[in-house]
């Protein structure tokens, strides 16, 4: 396919679809909470929804359910969109083409790191604080940090899209063509078990494990 009409494999478009939908219904959600009961930084004159915690936190579950399933593929499918070992080095070829696929990368493997410490922070959050005017709770504070380091991830994840690949690029992964050689059969194919790469053993041990994190530690949060 050339630059100007890429094709995105079905899986990654469903997978990103879903990612993408999520995501940004947590982030207004959880922007929403904040306006409601927060607001020390500024706030919007919105008008306030009713349980609007239970909705952000029925969304954060079924993309906290549905991460694995994305970490796995960026991992061992999707793996080439993420940084590299040589992702370092390109980083001093300021300006060139290479460089800003560097940079796209980065901001890739960024958004996952963000997603996943949005995930774990929201976790140990507890209903009742903010109602009760608790805003200084180190959990609360570390989920602000979470949605704002998910905020500008997403922002420079599209910005670094739209510099790589154009518009096009972006238009694509909501393209519903479907060539005849991309069927269910085929969706594992270039799949990766063992990375002989350590960066992206560690990335990946980061990501895994702060999801396990993520569904363990409400546990012992009572």
């Amino acid at each position: 396919m050339s630059r100007t009409h890429p094709y995105q494999p079905v899986l990654l478009r469903i997978l990103h679809g879903v990612a993408a939908v999520l995501v940004i219904l947590a982030l207004i959600s959880g922007f929403l909470i904040y306006n409601t009961y927060d607001k020390r930084w500024g706030s919007f004159a919105l008008p306030t929804i009713g349980n609007i915690q239970g909705i952000h936190g029925t969304i954060a579950l079924m993309f906290l359910l549905f991460l694995p399933v994305f970490a796995l593929y960026s991992f061992h499918i999707g793996y080439r969109r993420l940084v590299q070992e040589q992702s370092f080095s390109q980083l001093k070829q300021l300006g060139k083409p290479v460089w800003w696929i560097s940079v796209h990368h980065f901001a890739n493997t960024l958004m996952l790191l963000a997603v996943t410490f949005a995930v774990v922070t929201g976790r140990m959050m507890k209903e009742e604080w903010l109602p009760a005017g608790e805003i200084h709770r180190q959990w609360y504070l570390a989920h602000l940090g979470a949605w704002v380091s998910v905020f500008i991830s997403l922002a420079v994840h599209l910005l670094m899209g739209a510099k790589v690949g154009g518009v096009p690029l972006l238009v694509s992964m909501f393209n519903w063509k479907i060539r005849d050689e991309d069927m269910p059969l085929s969706w594992l194919r270039g799949i990766k078990i063992k990375h002989s790469s350590l960066v992206l053993k560690v990335l990946e041990a980061m990501v895994i494990g702060g999801i396990i994190m993520a569904f363990i530690l409400p546990v012992f949060n009572s």
